[in-house]
């Protein structure tokens, strides 16, 4: 229940506004997909755009199913767009799609809602009238992004997503995207739409954005959903220096890396308002870093750990487990970290392999890929030759976060009965692990 407005369609909303297209957005986080379909049937549009991710692929797949299916929609155009496009385009266009959006989305959706010669067109892939596959030219990635017009949340309702967030949690969170792309190359990270690039929208735009939504709607939390917030520390030094200056009051939460932090980056955190900080880790072991190629150090992660959490902003990190090579003393070294690092938050997973990434080219010999069927899985379904066997790594998962229940017990104020329950799923796991290993 901590749901978030999808911001990728609501800027290329914003997008067809400036140009004067008309358009609808169906928000179907708080809707039920008869009344999508009934809404369809009745608004019957030349173009249905829909984002597309492992997370939703069902979903999209079902829908176009219907479209297809439906006598009343056969001239409306399936365009799909996110990072599922790239490495998928021959099965989503067999299955149904019209068009491909490839990379980022703004200009090349407008131009293909408003242009005819298809070929002409960067960043598209469709069939041709022979039915041959085409996938154009890359469009180059836009540099200024302050050109863009801030996300169009006029045209969903907002106050349904905080209104759940304030029922669930008693504080509500709204989104902000202030960059796009990563430059690091982490083996298991997904650049499908915005590659090695790094752009960043200008710290005056993003201020005014803050205060817009600070006039428009009653939120208490900010989440930056950029993958890397201090990667710039001169960026986060004008960021800061603004909301001092303009007396902005904001609270957020981010994510970053160790290696971006440093003494002076913490206190800028704090003093603009950063109440929890993000720190990736993805394992308690440098050796499994390093396969990663994640090119940080365990020791630094665990410094601005604790560093953080020292000032009063509160830590999390993620951990997935189950890497390729990874030996039972990792899976240990990275209960030792977190023991260490001590954050408040962290999350645990089994890796999987995501099409395109180096890890998916590592593992795609001896997984599990082609024994699936593609419109009935996704990539968190493949499965590939690990150490040990899937079960085990699921009891190490119930392990590690027992172990962790049990080592703050104080933080977290478990009873004399509620911590001995978490010293004991921590021995029953381990002896699953034992036992599966």
């Amino acid at each position: 229940m901590k749901p978030y407005p999808p911001l990728g369609i609501l800027y290329i909303s914003a997008y067809l506004d400036e140009k004067g297209i008309d358009h609808h957005v169906f928000d179907t986080t708080f809707s039920v997909k008869s009344e999508f379909y009934k809404f369809l049937l009745n608004g019957k549009p030349d173009f249905l755009a829909i984002y597309i991710n492992l997370m939703t692929k069902q979903n999209v797949l079902e829908i176009i199913r219907f479209v297809r299916e439906s006598s009343i929609l056969n001239h409306t155009k399936v365009v799909l767009g996110g990072p599922d496009v790239r490495y998928n385009a021959e099965n989503l266009l067999n299955f149904g799609a019209d068009f491909l959006v490839i990379g980022e989305g703004e200009e090349t959706f407008f131009e293909l809602v408003t242009q005819t010669n298809f070929d002409q067109i960067e960043g598209i892939a469709f069939k041709d009238r022979e039915g041959k596959i085409i996938i154009n030219k890359e469009r180059n990635l836009r540099k200024n992004l302050d050109e863009l017009p801030i996300p169009n949340r006029k045209r969903i309702d907002i106050n349904q997503y905080l209104d759940i967030w304030k029922k669930f949690h008693r504080e509500s969170s709204i989104t902000i995207s202030t960059m796009r792309g990563c430059p690091y190359t982490c083996h298991w990270c997904s650049r499908a739409v915005y590659g090695l690039s790094y752009r960043r929208r200008s710290p005056q735009q993003v201020i005014r954005e803050i205060v817009e939504l600070q006039n428009d709607y009653k939120f208490d939390h900010i989440w930056f959903v950029d993958d890397v917030f201090t990667i710039s520390h001169k960026w986060l030094e004008k960021f800061v220096e603004l909301i001092n200056s303009q007396s902005i009051k904001v609270s957020y939460e981010c994510i970053t890396r160790a290696d971006r932090m440093n003494d002076e980056v913490i206190k800028l955190l704090k003093a603009s308002g950063c109440f929890r900080v993000w720190i990736g880790a993805e394992s308690g072991s440098q050796r499994i870093i390093d396969l990663m190629d994640r090119r940080v150090k365990i020791s630094q992660v665990q410094e601005m750990i604790n560093l953080s959490q020292k000032v009063g902003i509160e830590a999390g990190t993620f951990i997935m487990l189950g890497y390729p090579n990874e030996t039972e003393q990792d899976i240990k070294d990275t209960l030792i970290h977190l023991k260490k690092s001590n954050p408040k938050h962290f999350t645990i997973t089994i890796t999987y392999p995501i099409k395109g990434t180096e890890l998916y080219e590592e593992v795609e010999a001896n997984s599990t890929v082609n024994e699936l069927n593609w419109s009935e899985s996704t990539d968190r379904d493949i499965n590939f030759k690990r150490s040990y066997s899937q079960k085990y790594y699921q009891y190490a998962m119930q392990w590690i976060v027992s172990e962790m229940n049990f080592f703050q017990r104080k933080s977290k104020k478990l009873t004399t009965m509620e911590y001995s329950h978490a010293k004991l799923r921590a021995f029953k796991a381990r002896i699953g692990m034992i036992i599966n290993k």
